[in-house]
């Protein structure tokens, strides 16, 4: 600060690049600030979403485990059903039995029955599964399949559930013929 000697008052005067030090001293510290504000932030994000990572982790090898444990625990039962065979009456293929019923009842009584003995009608999921299904059948009679449909939405899903993806295997159990 001046102070010129003569005068009766004296009001201060700021050295005019002092106060342009000053403003960018300010200036700097704001950004200083703001800009560790912006790195704590993108750390805190940066532990979330590595939190988040690490439980999908862990969740990963928990289903790669229940997995690998159902899968053992399928081919153990699939080997236990080779070993054991069908019931009496009960056709093999694959690792599935089917039976054949000598009732004539309508798709309803069918699954019943199927039901009631441990079972379902069958899902078609192979060409060659067709072929089995299809000389299973009497000449001249047809078999229940577990395929049913839809009036409303015009699809056809299984009794499992899902949806029929070829229709050239139940067309030929059926007696069809596609043109």
């Amino acid at each position: 600060m001046i102070v010129p000697p003569s005068s009766p008052n004296p009001t201060p005067t700021l050295i005019p690049w002092k106060s342009y030090l000053l403003a960018a001293v300010g200036c700097l510290g704001l950004l200083c600030v703001l800009l560790l504000a912006g790195i704590i932030g993108l750390v805190l994000q940066l532990r979330n979403q590595l939190t988040g990572y690490n439980v999908l982790i862990t969740e990963r090898d928990q289903l790669y485990t229940s997995y690998n444990n159902l899968t053992k625990e399928r081919d153990r039962l699939k080997q236990s059903l080779v070993q054991k065979g069908c019931p009496k009456r009960w056709e093999r293929f694959g690792s599935s039995c089917y039976y054949l019923s000598g009732k004539d009842s309508n798709w309803m009584d069918s699954r019943e029955d199927c039901l009631e003995r441990g079972a379902d009608l069958v899902i078609i999921s192979s060409p060659e599964e067709q072929t089995f299904v299809s000389g299973l059948k009497p000449k001249g009679r047809g078999v229940w399949i577990g395929l049913k449909g839809s009036v409303t939405n015009a699809t056809w899903t299984w009794v499992d559930g899902t949806t029929m993806t070829t229709s050239a295997f139940c067309l030929q159990v059926l007696g069809t013929k596609r043109a």
